[in-house]
């Protein structure tokens, strides 16, 4: 019997993990602009810098790290405090198996509850249908989410010898009012969800 999938808070003994999943993204495809991949040690630094205000989650079965997926600052400035920026990578032998789509919708809860009301993914986009480093998968798999695409901009990164699009899709959790409540940062949220172990 398999073992069931759990999303937790990321710990700083996942890092070298998490590296290790991120790495083949950067190494052999353009979904990810970065050029080199960063080690377990950056890996630790960036996810401590993002736990001091969202959520960064890691999806395990039977003690094996399968993803990841965090929220970030769409753009440092104090009145895009209700919008934020989403990442997720999956283990490349753990793609197509629904993980993604509960790491996701996990991640939105919490975002939710803190007060989020727009979510934003900036996603590589290939010039070609046939490019060996970058699909359209990205794309379809945030559509599939809910998410709708705002705008696309051109020749914005130069990886393997070729350019690439960078697009924009957006995603709206809740009614926008006027004033807005205050964001509640992740630490400071009590919520029934930021504790419990989801099971699949």
């Amino acid at each position: 019997m398999k073992a069931p999938l759990t999303i937790r808070i990321a710990r700083p003994q996942d890092a070298r993990a998490l590296a290790a999943i991120y790495r083949p993204y950067v190494e052999q495809t353009a979904i990810s602009f970065e050029c080199e991949a960063p080690t377990a040690t950056a890996m630790l630094r960036r996810m401590e810098d993002v736990l001091t205000r969202y959520p960064y989650l890691v999806a395990e079965r039977g003690g094996d790290l399968l993803g990841y997926a965090y929220a970030h600052p769409f753009i440092g400035r104090a009145a895009y405090d209700w919008s934020a920026e989403m990442t997720i990578y999956l283990r490349m032998d753990a793609r197509r198996a629904g993980i993604g789509g509960q790491l996701y919708r996990t991640l939105e809860d919490l975002l939710r509850d803190m007060g989020v009301l727009n979510l934003n993914a900036c996603i590589g986009y290939p010039q070609t249908d046939d490019d060996p480093y970058l699909t359209t998968n990205s794309v379809d798999f945030h559509k599939h989410l809910g998410y709708e695409w705002v705008g696309r901009f051109h020749d914005s990164g130069s990886k393997f010898g070729r350019w690439y699009d960078m697009v924009w899709m957006e995603k709206l959790l809740a009614p926008h009012q006027t004033p807005p409540t205050p964001i509640c940062p992740f630490p400071d949220l009590h919520s029934p969800k930021k504790d419990a172990v989801m099971e699949e």
